[in-house]
């Protein structure tokens, strides 16, 4: 394992583990969080990776051990050492930075990979969802041992869960079965179902600023906004990737700057709404490259 800077480019290589998921901390600025797995997830490992960036790049703080590939993690929104990960074993996993071992506590209630996992961040919930490949989404409260509830609907592999950042109780979900779905756990049933793509839905992400703003990505290489209020027709659809959308994920800082990554080998930046706009805070990214990634706002370029 070893870390370089170059440019404005903070990188780690870690030898034999693939990533999936990289999260930074919602507490601790330049601390990250990566899910990682041996053999492209398909066999073998997993290791969630706790990093520290300084001005000569990255540095390992704590590493931890699981026994089958990481796919996703997620921050507690209420404790700044405490994070979920999820794994193709069909468990989560709770982990304790501050602990030289782990994990806290492990659920096990799905029965295929869990490919997705993210904590709450409304006021006055500490609540964790899950999407799997078992077509369910489940929901955790991380202080009870099982699950609070299941939801189903979808009718294919669920790869992508996130919570409304605005609407407690509320969360999407995005699918192989070629629709987005938006939740409300008081009811445990779908609201609003929208076919959003005629591919697999890779990824969903609901803007900071905006509780009716959803975007999806997706195998047919496209990006699409959706508007809750009217979700007949996108109100954006971006192109530009020549594979499958891996991730997407809208900017915590501004309102207009999304981030995807692609099968093609690229992460773009986006600008929607805005003709002007200057990249202000970092940004990062894992692959199956084996590395790490930390970019400094210099060193992203906007393509006229």
């Amino acid at each position: 394992m070893s870390g370089a800077r170059c440019g404005a480019v903070r990188t780690l290589r870690v030898p034999g583990r693939h990533g999936y998921a990289a999260e930074f901390s919602p507490y601790l600025p330049g601390r990250l969080a990566c899910a990682t797995a041996q053999h492209y997830g398909i066999a073998g490992c997993g290791t969630l990776l706790i990093l520290d960036q300084n001005e000569s790049g990255l540095r390992l703080l704590r590493s931890f051990d699981w026994n089958d590939g990481l796919f996703d993690v997620t921050w507690s929104e209420n404790n700044e050492h405490v994070l979920v990960t999820c794994s193709g074993d069909g468990s989560l996993q709770l982990w304790d930075t501050a602990k030289a071992v782990g994990p806290l506590q492990v659920y096990k209630e799905h029965t295929q990979e869990v490919y997705s996992v993210d904590w709450s961040q409304t006021r006055g919930e500490q609540l964790v969802v899950s999407g799997s490949w078992d077509q369910t989404v489940k929901l955790w409260d991380p202080t009870v041992g099982k699950s609070l509830c299941t939801f189903r609907g979808h009718e294919s592999v669920i790869y992508s869960t996130i919570w409304s950042p605005h609407i407690p109780g509320c969360f999407a979900s995005a699918s192989g079965d070629q629709t987005l779905r938006i939740w409300d756990v008081k009811s445990t049933g779908v609201r609003i179902v929208v076919p959003a793509h005629h591919a697999e839905i890779l990824s969903c992400d609901w803007c900071k600023y905006n509780e009716n703003l959803l975007v999806t990505g997706a195998v047919d290489c496209s990006l699409r906004g959706w508007d809750l209020r009217n979700v007949r027709q996108p109100v954006f659809e971006l192109l530009g990737h020549t594979y499958a959308v891996r991730r997407v994920k809208f900017s915590p800082f501004h309102a207009s700057v999304l981030a995807s990554c692609s099968y093609d080998f690229t992460v773009r930046y986006v600008v929607i709404n805005q003709t002007e706009f200057k990249l202000e805070s970092p940004v990062a990214d894992c692959a199956w490259d084996e590395t790490i990634k930390i970019y400094d706002p210099v060193c992203l370029t906007m393509p006229a």
